[in-house]
């Protein structure tokens, strides 16, 4: 048996966990799939060097409406995709070969699971390290569809890659991942249809977002809500799909199909309870502040612990673990400040901090009161003259504390607008401190913000008033 100081699952985040501290150490790195993990290969990065031409696409479909004649003559589907993994399999590649270069790192590519405390099995060779850290990430969940199994699909890991833009893509789920990718066919010039059980798409957001995001979709997506899948078989032409949904029955046929009904995390496959390692109902290995799990010496970072399944505050566990690994009397915690996330689809989307039906939820559990507005663009000067109808930032806040706890954007930028919002919510700023106590740029798309946070003090002060 190979024995070591540390093992590291997976070589997405886990692989900044290793630092020049670490010179010393023996270290093993496990990886079964591509160097670099779900961001750089298949997730966060390829999908936005996608969305942002597939923005330019959209765009150039609505210039009339401000006197510029532009249009849409096509997407050259071949050269974005060599553009794109071009760039990024080099990165993956240089990654493997720099690991696999240091004289204290030993790197098994093969499927790894747990034998024993601290022990795993990989490429038939047994290893054991005096820590362990998880980084093994999740994978696209398959539904329980009847005739899935029989029919050729795609999933967001395979989906990037394909040798042609689909004359007609369906999609299974509503969620981020179906958002992002129906906006990118669609803007290519692919007709889209999106099945979901439910009847909004984006049901973890906020619902006023969750709703205008949906009546958005249905003028660009065949949208078939609150759908009961009855079968799926294969076609002539790809695949055809059974179901059954509030206006009857459908069939919906289209020549590719893309499963994106979730993910879940890897917790099994690494078959973690033979090590002692407790997991949840969901497959989540559960970890401490610390990142600590259930089994002395072992850690757990990224998506596979549940706690976000966000590239950036992965990126966060590992420092923290890192820390951790080097130092343990004197350990961090893991970042429990509210997670700000962005959906970019179009319209994009950007949040953090609670919804109004978690705020909801609070007053029913403690009684704590809340405020909430919402701020139209088309109120501000910039959104005014992009003759914005549809965007808006939507606030909630604690009158009590006059602080920000849940903020939800909906429109162009959202995902840097909210990040204003993010900072001032992180240092424990007051809505009044955020608002007033710097410049605003006019006419910048950032007054939205100000704008909105003014409107939350008005909301604060007539609560006051009407208490008193």
């Amino acid at each position: 048996m190979q024995q070591y100081d540390l093992i590291i699952i997976g070589s997405g985040s886990g692989n900044s966990v290793i630092g020049p501290e670490m010179d010393g150490w023996r270290i093993a790195m496990v990886e079964r799939g591509v160097f670099g993990g779900t961001c750089l290969n298949r997730g966060c990065i390829p999908t936005k060097m996608l969305a942002y031409p597939a923005d330019l696409a959209v765009q150039a479909r609505h210039g009339d409406a401000l006197g510029v004649h532009t249009r849409f003559d096509g997407a050259d589907w071949h050269a974005m995709v060599h553009r794109i993994f071009g760039r990024i399999d080099p990165i993956a590649e240089g990654g493997r070969e720099y690991r696999h270069s240091l004289p204290n790192v030993d790197v098994y590519e093969g499927t790894a699971h747990f034998v024993g405390e601290r022990e795993l099995e990989v490429l038939g060779t047994r290893i054991r390290g005096e820590q362990v850290v998880i980084a093994a990430g999740a994978r696209s969940f398959i539904p329980d569809v009847p005739g899935l199994d029989d029919v050729p699909f795609h999933t967001s890991d395979s989906i990037m890659r394909i040798a042609h833009r689909p004359d007609h893509l369906v999609i299974i789920g509503g969620g981020f991942i179906a958002a992002e990718f129906a906006h990118v066919f669609e803007a290519f010039g692919s007709k889209v249809t999106i099945i979901n059980r439910s009847h909004h798409l984006l049901r973890a957001e906020d619902d006023d977002i969750s709703q205008r995001f949906t009546e958005l979709a249905a003028e660009r997506f065949d949208l078939a809500l609150g759908a009961h899948i009855e079968r799926v078989r294969r076609t002539d032409g790809g695949v055809a799909i059974e179901l059954a949904c509030d206006g009857g029955s459908r069939t919906i046929e289209g020549d590719v199909l893309l499963v994106a009904a979730g993910r879940i995390a890897n917790g099994d496959q690494l078959r973690v309870a033979d090590a002692g390692i407790a997991m949840d109902d969901r497959g989540n290995v559960l970890v401490d502040a610390y990142g600590r799990t259930s089994a002395p010496g072992v850690w757990a970072l990224g998506d596979i612990n549940g706690r976000h399944q966000l590239k950036h505050m992965a990126n966060g566990e590992a420092k923290v673990v890192r820390h951790n690994l080097s130092h343990p009397h004197a350990l961090h915690e893991y970042d429990s400040r509210p997670a700000p996330h962005a959906v970019f689809s179009n319209p994009q989307i950007g949040a953090v901090g609670l919804t109004e039906a978690e705020a909801q939820r609070r007053v029913e559990q403690t009684g704590e009161r809340y405020c909430t507005i919402t701020q139209q663009y088309a109120w501000a000067a910039y959104g005014w003259a992009m003759e914005d109808t549809t965007s808006f930032c939507k606030l909630i806040g604690d009158p009590r504390t006059r602080k920000v706890l849940g903020a939800h954007v909906i429109g162009p930028q959202a995902s840097m607008l909210v990040q204003l919002l993010v900072q001032g919510m992180h240092l424990g700023n007051t809505a009044d401190e955020m608002a007033v106590g710097q410049v605003w740029i006019h006419p910048a798309l950032s007054e939205v913000v100000e704008q909105a946070l003014l409107s939350l003090i008005e909301a604060f002060d007539a609560f006051d008033t009407q208490r008193g």
